[in-house]
C-alpha cells in the first residue's frame, strides 16, 4: 500500500498523473470521477448504415467534432451530453460519392455545416443507459434514443489524461429530417453505432 501511494505521488509530481486521478482503471460507473468532460475528437465517431437497394448494408463515417459531457455518477439522471459533428466530414472511402453526400441531395454541408445531438434525459442501469435526446440535422430537430454502454474510466498512458469511454447505438429515420433522396430504394432507417471518449475539461 505504501509503495502504491509513493508511486502515485511520484507520478503526480512529475506531471504524469493529474492530481486527484484514481490509481487504477475502473469499469464500475459509480466509481468514475464526477465533473465536466470534453470530447476526445480523435476517439469519437459515428458509423452510420442503411440498406442499399436491398443488395447490401452500406456504411459510412461521421467523425465527431466537439462535445461536452457533464457526468454525475451518484445521480446519473443529472448527467447530460452535447455533441456536434461537421457535415462536410462525412466519408465512405468513395471520393466521388463523398462529394455527392456533402451536396444538396444528402447532407447539404454548405447550407447546414453542423449536426448536433443534445440529451434531454438519462436513465441508467448499471453500466448501461438509455439516453434520450434531440438530433438537429438539415435544420430539423427530432428526438432519438441511444442505448449507451459504459466501458472504462482511467488514465490513458498515451496522453496521460483521464479518459471515460462509451459506445452507443440508435436508429433515426432520414426522411424525418427532409433527406428523401433515393427513397424507397435506398433505406430510410439509418442505424447508428457511436464510439466516444471524453477527457476532463
Amino acid at each position: 500500500m505504501r509503495l502504491a501511494v509513493f508511486a502515485a505521488s511520484a507520478l503526480i509530481a512529475f506531471g504524469l498523473m493529474p492530481a486527484g486521478a484514481q490509481e487504477a482503471d475502473t469499469t464500475n460507473p459509480a466509481a468514475v470521477k464526477a465533473g465536466t468532460y470534453v470530447l476526445d475528437a480523435g476517439h469519437a465517431r459515428v458509423v452510420w448504415s442503411l440498406s442499399h437497394r436491398g443488395f447490401s448494408t452500406y456504411s459510412g463515417l461521421l467523425p465527431a467534432a466537439s462535445g461536452t459531457l457533464v457526468l454525475d455518477p451518484a445521480t446519473p439522471a443529472n448527467s447530460r451530453v452535447e455533441v456536434t459533428l461537421a457535415s462536410a466530414a462525412v466519408a465512405t472511402a468513395d471520393a466521388r460519392f463523398d462529394a455527392r453526400l456533402k451536396g444538396p441531395d444528402f447532407f447539404n454541408a454548405e447550407a447546414f455545416p453542423t449536426i448536433r445531438f443534445a440529451s434531454t434525459a438519462v436513465e441508467a442501469t448499471g453500466s448501461t443507459a438509455k439516453v434520450t435526446g434531440e438530433v438537429t440535422l438539415l435544420g430539423v430537430t427530432r428526438p432519438v434514443i441511444l442505448d449507451v454502454t459504459f466501458h472504462k474510466a482511467g488514465l490513458n498512458p498515451t496522453d496521460k489524461l483521464y479518459h471515460v469511454g462509451f459506445d452507443a447505438t440508435g436508429t433515426l429515420t432520414r426522411s424525418d429530417f427532409g433527406m428523401r433522396f433515393g427513397l424507397p430504394a435506398i433505406g430510410d432507417a439509418v442505424s447508428l453505432r457511436i464510439e466516444a471518449e471524453f477527457v476532463p475539461q
